[in-house]
């Protein structure tokens, strides 16, 4: 298992805790297939009840893509990785077990896609929440458009961005 995702379990709870605080818990490949496989694990345990997604640290949650990393990438690398952060997104929703999202910071890019992905969010009084990516022309690359509307419904969705431009631009 990989030093970037830590997996707890008491029980039949179950915590996924993103684990690189000195990147803001920033999404790499390495960590996105980490969480892939714990998912792809804990689906096959019918005794899982129930899981926790959080990020160490007390400044994020999940800064999203680690642009580094991504910078160095192909744009056929690049599609995979969207792909595998889309993936990790669907095994969350589609998971026998309610996952929660605590929330304790910054949420951004990806890592608010992975946040709406969750039955459930805890937000700190820190959290942010953010797709910063669209103030560059850039599509939310793990399905985080669509799932903002089922999210909070198309109608708020459009209101929030539409009067709430910062919340596409935090940082």
């Amino acid at each position: 298992m990989s030093e970037s995702l830590l997996v707890t379990r008491q029980g039949s709870l179950v915590s996924l805790t993103l684990n690189r605080p000195d990147k803001l818990n920033a999404l790499d490949a390495e960590l996105l297939e980490a969480l892939v496989h714990a998912l792809d694990e804990l689906g096959r345990d019918p005794s899982v009840r129930a899981a926790i997604l959080t990020g160490a640290g007390d400044k994020a949650f999940a800064a999203g893509a680690d642009i580094a990393a991504m910078a160095q990438m192909t744009p056929a690398e690049a599609k995979a990785f969207s792909d595998r952060g889309n993936a990790v997104c669907s095994r969350i929703e589609h998971a026998h077990f309610p996952v929660i999202g605590a929330v304790n910071g910054f949420a951004l890019g990806g890592g608010c896609e992975l946040a709406l992905a969750c039955d459930f969010l805890y937000a700190s009084e820190k959290a942010k929440f953010g797709q910063p990516e669209v103030k560059l022309g850039v599509t939310p690359g793990f399905g985080g458009t669509q799932r903002l509307a089922r999210r909070v419904g198309v109608g708020l969705a459009r209101h929030t961005l539409s009067h709430r431009p910062d919340l596409a631009s935090l940082s």
